[in-house]
């Protein structure tokens, strides 16, 4: 039950682009790779869709169709700083694209830098006001931000993350 090798003889979509049958190297061209990791990415399969886009962006580094879904999958597979350096590298080749400031925003939260974050994802939003998504992010990253610099009050005894003040500290009694 070879699904994969009753469609080889199917055309030639891709005939010609890549080695066939070698040791590792999946059959197909790079479009046919770009188009069964996208498939594998919308049926929720993003490990596997990760490895033939990889696989893809390899022989195609400056497509940003392939990197933008490499790096969905990326991001969907857990693996932020990959997906951060593949929408970063289709932002900065077409700073316009709202989608990669969006996923650039995104994976940098994920990894903790906020600030990366806000900035990014305000892009998108400016780009694109009407995104909720867009717009949810942010206000997310904005509010991450506010409560790291104390914006709204010290933590209160009992709280996650309230620490007692150190004892002795000379307080009348």
């Amino acid at each position: 039950m070879s699904d994969g090798q009753e469609r080889a003889d199917g055309g030639g979509e891709g005939a010609g682009t890549a080695p066939q049958g070698g040791p590792g190297v999946p059959e197909g061209g790079v479009y046919d790779w770009f188009r069964r990791g996208a498939r594998l990415l919308e049926q929720g399969h993003p490990a596997a869709a990760e490895q033939l886009l990889a696989r893809a962006a390899e022989a195609e580094p400056h497509s940003r169709s392939i990197r933008e879904t490499l790096a969905r999958a990326q991001f969907d597979a857990g693996l932020f700083a990959a997906a951060l350096g593949n929408f970063r590298a289709v932002a900065l080749a077409d700073p316009a694209d709202d989608y990669a400031q969006f996923g650039w925003g995104v994976a940098a939260a994920r990894l903790g830098d906020f600030e990366t974050s806000a900035e990014h994802l305000a892009l998108a939003v400016a780009m694109r006001p009407e995104a909720d998504h867009y717009r949810a992010a942010l206000r997310q990253t904005r509010a991450t931000l506010a409560a790291r610099a104390g914006a709204y009050g010290p933590l209160l005894p009992g709280a996650p993350g309230y620490s007692e003040p150190p004892e002795g500290g000379g307080g009348a009694g």
